[in-house]
């Protein structure tokens, strides 16, 4: 679902519909979910009965959206506080976790790289290559390699927002090229369609690449270490996920290639040659390119800024693998430079590097800085008070228990891969952030009832929050390009419903390899 505040996009009347009523569902079920939680979990004492009534109620309030959500999340805060279930200071001390800090210092850098326009001057220069205009499928390849790319660093709605235009344009001048040549394609032909869904389903799986790529990430990092005491580094996630991103990439592109073929060249006497479709394509880029000028002061201080927090992100974690983990530099790091102090130097960074001295213009500004995504920090300082006081309260223990029971939880790999399935089917119908919020500490409470390692079932269901393909409702890229006109529903919901079950695979397989590598199972 979108989070509260950004436009649904072009819903037909029909949709709208659904919307509004889904919302004003919550006004009763939340109400009825409280009292129900309320009435049958007495034995769990007053913190935990309470805190079961609580969680019942923001999860019937985050399904349907009736209030934004990072309110809903505030809303569970304040009755945790009223209802006795921990102090105020515990429970708003969550909103102040440190990977709350590597939220707000990684938000202020991609904030600066749109500012600037450094993420579209990345796209553009990698588009430029000879190669991959030289075919449409090339070009469907390297769209979806730099949306993923991109994404791993920048939130993958603005990265929806950044390639959408480009890739019309692109479309544009294939449209052009193929029609010089007495051939059809470019807007409105079956390959539109598959460069729309490349666009936003690659904008989606690129969020799983980085800890700072998608919410649910540092969600599942911080439940996980609160819960576990197993910390994972900025390093391990991303030789974690970065294998299972390249994957989940080749399978979309053989997926949306497959359902969206380019058309078909005409015949030779009537068609451009090969090399003069890419130099259409090339022009368009190149054009492009040119309206951004030289590089700037802004645009290069912000890559130094990047460059920097990329550093000393992965640089523990280089040590480690080279057996320096115990090394001065390596005890520093680890212990003076943790990551999320590493993003706060970075964002600092922007506000010090000049881009005028004389006029005291710098990379940043505060009025740019502040228009970050607070909304998602909210809701998930929110739910990592909710989680963390399940575990705290005994609720964890009581789910888990009885969840375990009733599902047969007895192998790990079997839990792991429910965990992915519930992960993709909850985003399905709510942010992939609230997903994560409800699935994340559930499974990890099964997991541990069950005696089994919690960290691959977490993981998989915080990796499958991040999938929901279906719908133009289910994410912000599939809204965003559900408004260029140019994806019907029916080919939404085909290809969503392929990629979520390939997906599902993809993810279970790829922590079956990673996690035991990496001595996280």
């Amino acid at each position: 679902m979108l989070p509260d505040g950004e436009p649904v996009g072009s819903l037909s009347p029909a949709e709208a519909a659904f919307e509004r009523g889904r919302q004003l569902a919550g006004v009763v079920l939340a109400p009825a979910a409280f009292a129900i939680a309320w009435l049958t979990t007495g034995d769990l004492g007053p913190e935990g009965q309470a805190l079961s009534a609580v969680l019942a109620a923001v999860v019937a309030l985050w399904i349907c959206e009736t209030l934004p959500l990072p309110v809903t999340a505030l809303v569970g805060a304040m009755l945790c506080v009223v209802l006795g279930v921990a102090p105020a200071r515990q429970v708003f001390g969550y909103f102040a976790d440190p990977i709350v800090f590597l939220f707000i210092g990684s938000f202020m850098l991609a904030r600066a790289m749109s500012v600037h326009g450094v993420d579209r001057r990345i796209a553009l220069s990698f588009l430029s290559v000879h190669w991959i205009s030289d075919r449409p499928a090339r070009l469907l390849a390297g769209l979806g390699l730099v949306t993923a790319a991109l994404s791993m660093w920048v939130s993958n709605t603005a990265t929806t927002a950044m390639m959408l235009p480009i890739a019309l344009g692109l479309l544009g001048a294939l449209h052009q090229a193929r029609a010089a040549g007495g051939a059809a394609g470019g807007r409105g032909s079956p390959f539109a369609t598959g460069l729309m869904l490349m666009v936003a389903y690659a904008a989606s799986i690129g969020g799983i690449g980085t800890p700072v790529g998608s919410p649910p990430n540092l969600i599942g990092i911080g439940l996980i270490r609160n819960s576990t005491g197993i910390e994972i580094s900025f390093f391990t996630w991303m030789a974690l996920a970065v294998p299972i991103l390249g994957v989940m990439a080749i399978v979309l592109f053989a997926l949306l290639h497959r359902l969206h073929p380019a058309a078909p060249r005409a015949s030779a006497g009537a068609s451009r040659a090969d090399a003069e479709l890419g130099a259409e394509m090339r022009t368009h880029v190149e054009r492009e390119r040119a309206r951004l000028g030289p590089w700037t002061r802004g645009q290069i201080n912000t890559l130094i800024a990047f460059g920097v927090a990329v550093t000393l992100w992965v640089l523990p974690g280089v040590l480690a693998a080279l057996g320096q983990e115990e090394s001065a530099a390596g005890e520093w790091l680890r212990t003076r430079m943790p990551e999320a102090l590493v993003a706060l130097f970075a964002a600092v960074l922007l506000f010090v590097l000049p881009v005028r001295l004389r006029t005291g213009e710098f990379t940043l500004t505060w009025s740019d800085a502040v228009r970050i995504d607070w909304g998602t920090i909210l809701l998930f300082g929110g739910g990592l008070a909710l989680g963390s006081l399940m575990f705290e309260t005994g609720v964890a223990q009581a789910v888990g228990e009885g969840l375990a029971g009733q599902l047969g939880a007895s192998s790990l790999w079997r839990l792991t891969f429910a965990a992915i399935a519930i992960g993709i089917v909850l985003s399905e119908t709510t942010s992939n952030t609230a997903a994560a919020n409800m699935v994340i500490p559930v499974v990890i409470a099964i997991a541990q009832a069950a005696d089994l390692n919690p960290v691959p079932p977490a993981l998989g269901a915080c990796l499958g929050a991040s999938f929901g393909f279906m719908l133009p409702v289910s994410t912000p890229p599939n809204a965003i390009v559900y408004g260029s006109g140019l994806v019907p529903i029916p080919k939404m919901m085909r290809a969503g419903i392929l990629f979520d079950l390939l997906g599902l695979f993809v993810i279970w397989i790829g922590l079956r390899i990673m996690c035991p590598l990496l001595g996280l199972a």
